[in-house]
């Protein structure tokens, strides 16, 4: 599995609930339309975390970097109803970040022929 991680605050005047609504909707629907594979909505507990990283941390996991992309192809398509959910999510964040990792070690992992 491959994870898309992103940390974000809220715009000022944003309801964390209306936050997290928005956001489970869009997530659902990738998820319905099959373009990921699950997710998770998290927020920072008694101020633990870095303090560059936001409030709020999601997790996006795909199969693969071919399913990341056919996401990403999705939704940049710009049309009804992803792009208005899309949007629903965008609107309300500032501050984004995002990363990319991957479950470790890779399932097609040799070992004991490594040069480094």
């Amino acid at each position: 599995m491959d994870i898309y991680h992103g940390w974000c605050d809220l715009k000022p005047g944003v309801s964390d609930t209306d936050f997290a609504d928005a956001f489970h909707g869009y997530m659902e629907g990738l998820k319905a339309e099959g373009k990921i594979e699950s997710y998770r909505l998290t927020r920072k507990k008694l101020g633990l975390a870095p303090s560059h990283l936001g409030e709020f941390h999601f997790m996006i996991e795909v199969r693969d970097l071919a399913q990341l992309d056919g996401a990403f192809q999705f939704v940049s398509a710009r049309t009804e109803p992803t792009e208005s959910a899309h949007h629903g999510v965008n609107s309300l964040v500032q501050n984004v970040r995002f990363a990319l990792y991957r479950d470790f070690p890779d399932p097609q992992r040799v070992r004991g022929q490594e040069k480094f």
